[in-house]
């Protein structure tokens, strides 16, 4: 079962570190090998996804996994 609120939290998150680094949705995207359309599913919460996407992405962002969680 998915929780669209605990999804929505991961996706500001992820969307508030990448702003940090000063790096765009496509940017990040390209990064991660991903379509941007992915990057914006993710970031908006309406996509579950895999811890590897995750560890893609923080790796890509230059944070720990660990800091998607924090508030």
């Amino acid at each position: 079962m998915t929780d669209p609120k605990f999804l929505a939290n991961l996706g500001t998150r992820i969307r508030e570190l990448r702003l940090k680094k000063g790096m765009t949705q496509n940017e990040l995207a390209i990064h991660c090998n991903f379509e941007k359309a992915s990057m914006s599913r993710i970031e908006s919460g309406k996509t579950n996804i895999t811890v590897l996407t995750l560890k893609k992405i923080s790796k890509e962002l230059g944070f720990d996994i660990i800091e998607f969680f924090k508030d």
